[in-house]
């Protein structure tokens, strides 16, 4: 019993210990000088911050894979409910193979495979953590830390461009973003048409297609100081029957104003591939 007694006593003892050096390491840390260069995770907005400002939706936004406690959204950007698919639409839908299906080894996604860019409008729903907005008196660019890679928006009354692809001299060429113009739609809600999209991309993780002529509109609601909600809607009567409500993406204010490096490497996805990703296979049930 004695034995038992002054194990237990000793085993309580060591814990009290730790405890107390934990305790003391925590408060060390804390009161340690925080850098200017990082994004604490703990450094998060709280609450609805009070009324957002009229026509501002400037500085830099957490999405929902960053932990920062944003909102889930009603309807899953990544995988949304499409509309019925015009033939051609689903001749298009059915080359393309989802990592959510087909895995690494069989999925035939441009980025998932070898890191080429996203396109617009998968790019504002996939690995969405940090977003930064800027204006300019012609011109809003919003800054996604995925990928490093930021869109134009003009806002000088310009309309969107009708003679994009094709072979005339005059054309356009499509692009990984298309060509996007914006307006106040009121004082809380900044419109985002654009056009334009470079059509070997997918509008969708789940391998949704659009065609070069798609016209997709974003909307940007500021809901309070420290929320923003983003809606998207593509219409492209070529590949489906009715427009398509992609879904909604919600963000919360970084009040540190900072964010990190999050990009795809190429060379360490060709790697992953070599010797993990394709040895394990695709999914046999995929295909069924």
């Amino acid at each position: 019993m004695r034995r038992r007694s002054f194990g237990a006593i000793a085993g309580a003892a060591t814990v009290l210990v730790l405890t107390v050096l934990a305790a003391a390491q925590n408060t060390q840390q804390n009161n340690a000088p925080r850098s200017p260069w990082r994004y604490y995770p703990a450094d998060r907005a709280v609450g609805d911050g009070g009324p957002a400002p009229k026509r501002d939706l400037t500085g830099t936004w957490a999405g929902p894979a960053s932990g920062a406690d944003a909102p889930r959204s009603r309807v899953n950007p990544q995988n949304p409910p499409a509309p019925p698919l015009t033939p051609l639409g689903e001749q298009l839908f059915g080359r393309n193979k989802s990592l959510s299906k087909y895995s690494p080894a069989g999925t035939n996604d441009p980025h998932v495979r070898y890191c080429d860019p996203d396109g617009f409008p998968k790019n504002m729903a996939n690995q969405i953590r940090g977003m930064t907005i800027t204006t300019s008196p012609n011109r809003t660019f919003i800054l996604l830390q995925y990928m490093d890679l930021w869109r134009e928006v003009w806002t000088d009354g310009r309309s969107l461009p009708t003679n994009v692809g094709g072979r005339g001299r005059d054309t356009l060429d499509p692009k990984y973003n298309g060509y996007s113009v914006g307006h106040w739609e009121d004082d809380y809600t900044f419109v985002v048409d654009t056009t334009g999209l470079a059509p070997n991309t997918w509008a969708t993780n789940s391998g949704y297609p659009h065609s070069v002529d798609a016209h997709v509109t974003e909307r940007f609601h500021r809901d309070s100081r420290n929320d923003l909600t983003l809606t998207i809607t593509m219409d492209d009567p070529k590949l489906y029957t009715q427009p398509f409500y992609i879904g909604d993406v919600h963000f919360r204010w970084i009040p540190n104003q900072q964010l990190d490096d999050y990009t795809c490497i190429p060379s360490e996805v060709q790697l992953y591939l070599k010797e993990m990703g394709d040895p394990a296979g695709s999914d046999p049930s995929a295909a069924r």
